[in-house]
């Protein structure tokens, strides 16, 4: 099924979790906020958000400066 994270489409199989479609993108230990249509998903849920087809999902991380 396609999926979109940060607006790229990629091919992710069914049943996927949010873990599991991040594994293959870097994601720092701190300092990140991941939303799934819009609802942002506290990271102990990853491994249990199964995302549909289509979802879209965005990660945010917090940039310090002034």
């Amino acid at each position: 099924m396609n999926i979109e994270i940060n607006g790229n489409t990629h091919q992710v199989p069914d049943a996927c979790t949010l873990a599991d479609a991040l594994s293959a993108h870097p994601v720092p230990d701190r300092g990140v906020a991941v939303a799934v249509d819009g609802a942002v998903v506290p990271r102990a849920d990853w491994p249990r958000n199964e995302l549909r087809p289509g979802a879209q999902v965005e990660v945010l991380t917090a940039v310090q400066g002034g």
